[in-house]
C-alpha cells in the first residue's frame, strides 16, 4: 500500500532547513572532489553541441569525446601560455615600476607634509610600523597561496579527465535517472532536464560573452590612453571579472601598477582609473542585465547571498559556482509542487520596465514561464453589522443563511 504522508508546515520547513545545512556541509567537507565534478559537469553541457557536431561528421563516440575535451584543452593551454609570455615581459619593467613608485610616493608625502603638517620621518615611520605585522603575515599568506594554487592546478588537471568521461557516459546516466523515477514522471524528469540545460548554457555563454566584450572595451581604452601592455590588461580585466566583486578590484590594482611602467606621469593613473569606470558602468548597466541575468533569472538578494556562501565554503570557485547552482535550484523547484514557493522566492518577479517623469525606460524583458505572476485581486471579507463572520460568495449554500437576528 502506497500512501503519501503529508506533514505538516513547521515540519517540512525543518526538513529542508535540515537538508540543506547538511548539504551545505558535506560540499564543505569535500569541496576539493566535489568542485572539479560540478566544473566539469558545468562544461559538459556547455561543450555537448560540439561534440555533437563531430558525430554528424560520423566521428564515433568515443573520438568525438575525444575532440571535444581536447579542443577544451588547447583553448585553456592556449590562453595560459599566451598570459605566461605577457607576464615575462611585464616583470622585466619591475625597476621601472619600483622607480616611478618612488616618484608618486615622494610626491604623496610632499602633499601630506605641505597639508597636515607631518614631516616624512614621521610618516615613513607610520609606514614602518604599519607594514611591520604585515610582512609576517604576508609570508604565511604566500605560503597558503602557494597551496591553494597547487591544490587548484591539480583540481584542473581532473576537470578534463571527469568532462570525458561524463560525454562518454551521459546515456548511462541518463538511464540511471529514467531508473530512479516511476514512469509517469519521466516527462517531467525530461523537462527537468532540459531547463537545467539551458539554464546553465545560457548563463556561461553569456559570462563568455561578456568577458569578450570586457577585455575589449578594457584594451581599446588603455590603447588610448597609452598604457603598455593593453592587451595583457584588457584579457586579466574580462578574466578576473568572472569573479564576482573581488575580481574587478584586483583587475584594477594590477592595471594601476602596470600603468607605472610608461611615464610617471599621475594622468595615466587617473586614465586608467576613468577606463575601468567606465567600462565596468557598461557592465552592470548594460552587459549583465541583457547577457547574463536574463538567463538565469535569479534576483539580486539571493545572488548575492549564494555569491556570499559559496565564498565562504569553497573560496573563489564557490563563488563562480553559485549562481548556476542557484539556477539549477530554481529550475528544479518551479516544477516539484511543493517546492515551488521556493523557486518563486530565488526568481525575479519585478517589472521589466519603470516609468519616472513619464518616460519609460526598458529593462530587456524576457519571458519567464517559471515565475508566478499574482494578477487576481484578493477580495477582503465583508463584515456586516449583524455579525463578524465573512460574508460568503453568492450561489454557495453557505450564501442562504437564516435571516439575522436584529441588534436590540
Amino acid at each position: 500500500m502506497n500512501e503519501t504522508i503529508k506533514l505538516p508546515f513547521y515540519a517540512r520547513i525543518a526538513l529542508i532547513l535540515v537538508g540543506l545545512i547538511a548539504l551545505f556541509y558535506i560540499f564543505y567537507v569535500s569541496q576539493d572532489i566535489i568542485v572539479p565534478v560540478i566544473f566539469a559537469f558545468i562544461f559538459s553541457i556547455l561543450l555537448r553541441p560540439v561534440m555533437q557536431f563531430f558525430r554528424k561528421l560520423r566521428f564515433p563516440h568515443v573520438l568525438a569525446v575525444i575532440f571535444t575535451v581536447l579542443i577544451f584543452v588547447l583553448v585553456v593551454l592556449g590562453i595560459i601560455i599566451f598570459l605566461s609570455v605577457q607576464i615575462s615581459d611585464f616583470t622585466e619593467d619591475w625597476g621601472m615600476i619600483k622607480k616611478n613608485f618612488t616618484i608618486h610616493l615622494s610626491h604623496l608625502q610632499e602633499y601630506v607634509r605641505a597639508h597636515f603638517d607631518i614631516s616624512r620621518r614621521e610618516q615613513q615611520e607610520y609606514i614602518d610600523s604599519a607594514t611591520k605585522d604585515t610582512m609576517k603575515t604576508g609570508k604565511a599568506m604566500l605560503g597558503t597561496t602557494l597551496l591553494s594554487f597547487t591544490d587548484t592546478l591539480m583540481s584542473l588537471i581532473l576537470v578534463p579527465i571527469y568532462m570525458f568521461l561524463m560525454l562518454l557516459y551521459r546515456t548511462h546516466f541518463m538511464k540511471f535517472l529514467c531508473k530512479l523515477f516511476k514512469s509517469e514522471h519521466h516527462a517531467k524528469l525530461e523537462e527537468i532536464i532540459t531547463q537545467i540545460k539551458i539554464a546553465v548554457k545560457g548563463y556561461i555563454t553569456g559570462l563568455i560573452i561578456e568577458m569578450v566584450i570586457v577585455s575589449i572595451l578594457t584594451m581599446v581604452g588603455f590603447m588610448i590612453i597609452g598604457v603598455k601592455y593593453a592587451i595583457l590588461l584588457g584579457l586579466l580585466t574580462g578574466l578576473l571579472n568572472l569573479i564576482p566583486y573581488i575580481g574587478i578590484l584586483f583587475a584594477g590594482f594590477l592595471s594601476i601598477v602596470a600603468s607605472l611602467t610608461g611615464s610617471p606621469d599621475l594622468s595615466i593613473i587617473l586614465g586608467v582609473i576613468i577606463v575601468n569606470f567606465i567600462v565596468q558602468f557598461i557592465d552592470n548597466n548594460i552587459l549583465v542585465p541583457m547577457i547574463v541575468s536574463s538567463k538565469v533569472e535569479i534576483n539580486a538578494f539571493i545572488s548575492i547571498l549564494g555569491i556570499i556562501i559559496g565564498g565562504a565554503i569553497a573560496g573563489i570557485p564557490g563563488m563562480f559556482l553559485a549562481i548556476p547552482l542557484i539556477a539549477i535550484m530554481k529550475v528544479i523547484c518551479d516544477r516539484i509542487d511543493f517546492l515551488e514557493p521556493w523557486g518563486y522566492l530565488v526568481g525575479d518577479d519585478l517589472p521589466k520596465t519603470y516609468q519616472w517623469r513619464k518616460i519609460k525606460f526598458p529593462l530587456y524583458t524576457y519571458e519567464n514561464s517559471a515565475t508566478v505572476h499574482v494578477a487576481e485581486e484578493i477580495k477582503k471579507p465583508l463584515f456586516t453589522v449583524t455579525s463578524t463572520v465573512p460574508k460568503p460568495e453568492e450561489g454557495t449554500e453557505e450564501s442562504k443563511p437564516n435571516k439575522p437576528s436584529e441588534l436590540p
